[in-house]
């Protein structure tokens, strides 16, 4: 039993494994809508928990049009803040848990940023501005005067432990410092409440906003940043990520602490995931963005443990709510809880597929389509419904060539990166694109040729050669 919503999108590719994952993600998110989005639908618990959401809530907009049900459910959040600002860790508040936290709040900011990226709708901003205005406030007076946010309830959760019976890690190496948690996530949140201070024209409130940003930052890489060691703290994958998803790290050290990242990945973990839901949802896209897509990838399709690939090897249908549900002590036992999904289904749909709408244009009036061929995929296909409709992705590839099939909806544009090392090596329907009408040439960039397309269909081949 689940809320009746439309299907928005679609993913399929050449890796039968990666594909059985996002089947298990579907039926995951599907069965978790019941007016709200809730963390599990099978035990005495089925509450609308804000960490587990805001950590794919993206993701889900790509699979399903829920913008009014996250609509809702925001406002289900404001129902629930208390005079002080103060918001719980569950939304409606049938369970009373106000830990005055920093990352299970944040879905307070990060759910109105998403229904803007995918939607274009600018309404629950506005609306909600007031009450994130008030949490953001009564949050900060918590904030030390080294520039610290000490707040942390539940740390990275479930990250995987070291031993296969137990729920969680108790190994020092292997968790992410509260405080470090703490004040990066709010950093993050000040970013949005800047952005969305311009929104509703309240120019003080986002030079404030930044001001008490760059004192986060400051304070962050004061305290944490090991520079003789080249990482953040004890150089967890999550202290490692969420910096650079934030773009806190100082320029001179981004490479260290990327190196730091993908050498915990390869040679600690052997190529698996080490973080929680919260350093999940940002993984795959930092490691993408700092050209190491090979390494998601490999993570993504992994078949042991921890993995998700693990999880469908043992019957999973859904996704678990632990790494190792499988053999965990069975205190916390779901089967079907999407929280450690991260930022996979956002990673599918706009890194392999190549469909993000574009910062500059949310609700996808511009669309920014730039795939990721990596491993050994062959091909990747996706659509998604958006706002001016259907927009399609296919892409197959072999020795020789790059064959893309790209649908831009009517009274939408797009910005695509073809895969080419320069413009003579790509034709459009076995023709050159020269005076192609609807394909305006941008620039060429390493390994890309950049277009400008209206609406429309079109087939591009590009010559490997």
């Amino acid at each position: 039993m689940n809320d009746d919503l439309a299907s928005a999108g679609d993913f399929t590719s050449s890796n039968p494994l990666l594909d059985k994952i996002y089947q298990c993600v579907v039926w995951g998110v599907r069965g978790n809508y019941r007016s709200m989005p809730t963390d599990c639908p099978q035990r005495d618990e089925r509450q609308g928990w804000l960490g587990d959401r805001a950590a794919e809530s993206l993701g889900e907009m790509y699979i399903f049009d829920n913008r009014l049900l996250y609509s809702k459910w925001l406002q289900d959040i404001v129902d629930a803040q208390q005079e002080n600002g103060s918001v719980p860790a569950v939304a409606p508040h049938f369970w009373t848990v106000y830990n005055d936290d920093v990352t299970w709040p944040s879905a307070l900011l990060i759910i109105p940023h998403s229904l803007r990226e995918q939607f274009g709708d600018d309404a629950p901003i506005a609306r909600s501005y007031p009450a994130m205005v008030k949490w953001v406030d009564h949050m900060s007076t918590y904030i030390t005067a080294d520039g610290i946010q000490p707040r942390d309830k539940y740390g990275d959760w479930c990250m995987p432990p070291e031993d296969p019976k137990i729920i969680h890690s108790t190994d020092p190496a292997r968790l992410t410092a509260g405080p470090l948690l703490g004040t990066t996530y709010f950093y993050y949140d000040l970013g949005l409440m800047k952005e969305y201070s311009a929104l509703v024209n309240q120019s003080a409130d986002a030079q404030r906003f930044n001001d008490l940003a760059q004192k986060l930052n400051f304070g962050l890489n004061a305290k944490y940043l090991n520079r003789q060691a080249g990482q953040y703290d004890n150089g967890t994958q999550t202290s490692s990520v969420l910096p650079l998803a934030f773009d806190m790290v100082p320029a001179d050290q981004k490479a260290r602490i990327l190196a730091n990242l993908v050498n915990s990945i390869t040679n600690i973990y052997h190529n698996h995931i080490g973080t929680g839901l919260i350093g999940a949802a940002w993984l795959n896209r930092v490691l993408t963005d700092n050209g190491r897509v090979d390494l998601a990838y490999a993570m993504a399709t992994n078949h042991d443990f921890p993995s998700w690939g693990y999880m469908v090897e043992h019957g999973a249908t859904t996704v678990w709510e632990l790494w190792n549900g499988d053999t965990a002590d069975v205190q916390m036992n779901s089967g079907n809880h999407v929280m450690l999904v991260g930022d996979l289904v956002i990673w599918l749909y706009q890194d392999l597929a190549g469909i993000a709408s574009d910062p500059a244009q949310p609700g996808f009036k511009n669309i920014v389509m730039k795939p990721m061929p990596t491993g050994d995929l062959t091909f990747v296909k996706a659509s998604h419904r958006s706002p001016y409709g259907l927009i399609e992705s296919e892409w197959h590839q072999d020795k020789t060539e790059f064959r893309w099939r790209i649908t831009v909806p009517p009274n939408s544009t797009a910005t695509v990166f073809v895969p080419a090392s320069s413009p003579d090596k790509i034709k459009e329907g076995g023709r050159s694109l020269t005076n192609r009408p609807g394909v305006k040439l941008i620039r060429t960039e390493p390994g890309r040729v950049v277009y400008a397309l209206d609406s429309g269909t079109y087939d591009f081949q590009a010559s490997n050669g």
